[in-house]
């Protein structure tokens, strides 16, 4: 018995290129919730773009935000887990020291950069959705972090042995994109796994939906995990029950 849907946004509901979610994703959502189905978005973005993106539903779903770094649920934060601050800079600190990558570094509800181009501040503020603070210094930024990312415009896997293996031991280091490559003490699995602990609901009555490797934690957590068709050889491999579209098995469910 399903009781919880947790889904990735980007490459997962939202893919081509798409930038709103489906009108029938959202009749799904309400006809979950009267069935007594929560559904949570769970992704690397921050809360306030998630529920801007999910407007038509803001109050009815819970936010997995910052690769679970921070959990929403009726606009109460259900869990929260912040990097060391003393590690978080200096992880900064080599990422702005890379030639092709941006810095984004993540508080509860703002995400602030230090931009050296001014094209990376309209894709995050624009293209991405987040709500931004300008800082000169990292040192500067007057709450806990919650996730540092790199922006690595010759791409993420570029970078992922360079910046994300010395960090291994201590945060969990993910690709999120093509261009991204995330750092947390959370991940989607622990962030979850806390909204599975307030809600009352075993791992076993959770399906969720990926496409990538910073999905993966979500994934071998729950009873029912999806990895999406257009997802790397990797994890196609790893997860035999795939689908074109979240959409679509979620009519199943709700039909079945």
């Amino acid at each position: 018995m399903i009781r919880l849907v947790a889904s990735d946004i980007d490459g997962t509901l939202l893919q081509g290129g798409a930038r709103a979610l489906s009108d029938e994703l959202f009749g799904l959502i309400r006809v979950l919730k009267k069935r007594g189905i929560l559904f949570c978005a769970a992704s690397g973005r921050q809360y306030r773009s998630m529920r801007a993106l999910f407007a038509q539903a803001e109050d009815d779903i819970a936010y997995l935000c910052e690769n679970g770094a921070i959990v929403y649920r009726g606009g109460s934060v259900v869990s929260k887990l912040a990097m060391e601050r003393a590690d978080a800079l200096a992880l900064i600190g080599q990422i702005q020291a890379q030639e092709q990558c941006e810095v984004l570094i993540s508080g509860a509800d703002t995400s602030y950069l230090i931009p050296k181009h001014p094209d990376y501040v309209d894709h995050i503020r624009y293209f991405v959705g987040n709500h931004i603070t300008r800082v000169k210094r990292a040192q500067d930024i007057p709450e806990d972090i919650l996730k540092v990312s790199a922006y690595c415009r010759d791409g993420a896997a570029s970078h992922a042995q360079t910046l994300g293996a010395p960090w291994k031991a201590a945060y969990s280091v993910a690709v999120a994109g093509e261009k991204w490559l995330d750092f947390t003490r959370a991940d989607k699995g622990t962030g979850l796994a806390a909204l599975c602990g307030e809600l009352g609901v075993r791992p076993q009555e959770v399906i969720a939906f990926g496409d990538n490797f910073n999905d993966v934690p979500m994934l071998d957590l729950v009873g029912s995990p999806y990895i999406m068709q257009g997802a790397v050889p990797a994890l196609l491999e790893r997860y035999p029950m795939q689908c074109a579209r979240v959409e679509d098995v979620l009519r199943k469910l709700v039909e079945g």
